[in-house]
């Protein structure tokens, strides 16, 4: 029998992400929907102006939308709420006892909160333990900022293989990271914009370096190095590229950390999750790769895609990275770290 769950924010971007990703899903059944007080009491056919490719099934269209305040039937829910509304919305039911596995970013950085890409940092839901002890049961699972998937997961096999002393990273951003309506035609053609709010730049300075730190049992100890990062708003509709430069503990050659990012793999790949890509990373030979329209779909949008892999005479390796942002930087990625939630036991 499959896991009933619900979806806070249904009617969304990352909302409507979260509906077709999950659809016909092996281990969970959307049971339950939620939005804002206009939507509640709406057929979710009604009440979404539905902006993905093809349409959700008659099931889940025919689900009433409630509002995000419960009480839910599922005991698992899925955030794709907007920060403006998540935080308390969503301490609000772990305190009643739900599972709540969210891609919004406010509680990513809360002492007890696992900031979790399975691949990298399973051992941070060892936090669960407190957390639950804190609210009485509930707790909240987070996925980092769509950028940050790409970015934690690039670093993360040279980081175990030759340590991280300092990176720089320049994102070109995809339009559907700014959600719709998004960013004005008229800003968005023939341009692109070297800023992108909500605190971008902190984020991608600060999340990875949690992501690739540890939990000592009483916090999470973020990773010695530093980052620093510019982001740029561009024309693209899926897909962040990434150029990254790393300066490294050790020195290796653009080969050997070709080699680490290839056969990079993690406990999703070991219990073959259903979402988990067969190669979390892949390296692409050719000089003009990745690119996001020829390679944002890779593995069903959750591979990472990393080209030019080379060495640097000023920091000491550069390479560019693609992580498609609204599934493996958003829904795709909540869907995964539920997985492993549910492979560990760890679902109420």
């Amino acid at each position: 029998m499959k896991i009933p769950v619900g979806i806070l924010g249904a009617t969304g971007a990352v909302g409507q992400r979260f509906v077709q990703l999950l659809a016909d899903h092996p281990w969970f059944e959307v049971a339950e929907l939620a939005a804002s007080d206009r939507s509640a009491g709406r057929p979710y056919r009604e009440a979404c102006t539905w902006r993905l490719a093809g349409a959700p099934s008659d099931a889940v269209a025919d689900i009433r939308v409630a509002t995000c305040e419960g009480p839910f039937r599922a005991k698992v829910l899925f955030s794709g709420l907007d920060s403006s509304v998540a935080g308390e919305v969503e301490a609000g039911l772990a305190g009643q006892g739900y599972a709540v596995v969210s891609n919004a970013r406010n509680h990513r950085m809360d002492p007890d909160v696992p900031l979790l890409i399975p691949e990298v940092n399973p051992d941070h839901l060892d936090a669960l333990d407190a957390q639950r002890r804190r609210t009485g049961g509930g707790y909240i699972v987070t996925n980092p900022n769509c950028s940050v998937v790409g970015l934690a997961m690039a670093l993360a096999p040279l980081h175990r293989a030759f340590g991280l002393r300092e990176v720089a990273v320049a994102t070109l951003q995809a339009l559907s990271g700014a959600g719709y309506p998004g960013v004005a035609s008229m800003d968005a053609t023939d341009n692109v914009v070297p800023y992108i709010g909500g605190g971008e730049e902190e984020k991608i300075e600060a999340e990875p370096r949690r992501i690739l730190g540890r939990f000592d049992g009483r916090g999470f100890v973020p990773a010695a190095f530093a980052i620093s990062a510019a982001v740029h708003r561009v024309p693209v509709s899926d897909g962040h590229t990434m150029a990254i430069f790393v300066r490294l503990e050790r020195k290796t050659s653009a080969a050997d950390a070709a080699r680490a990012l290839a056969e990079f793999r993690g406990e999703p790949q070991e219990r073959r999750l259903p979402s988990a890509p067969r190669r979390p990373i892949h390296v692409l030979d050719a000089p003009d790769r990745p690119q996001p329209r020829l390679d944002r779909d890779r593995e069903g949008g959750m591979a990472v895609s990393v080209g030019r892999v080379r060495e640097d005479r000023t920091f000491d390796l550069k390479l560019e990275a693609l992580v498609h942002n609204t599934i493996r930087g958003a829904a795709g990625a909540a869907i995964l770290n539920a997985e492993l939630l549910k492979a560990r036991d760890l679902l109420p």
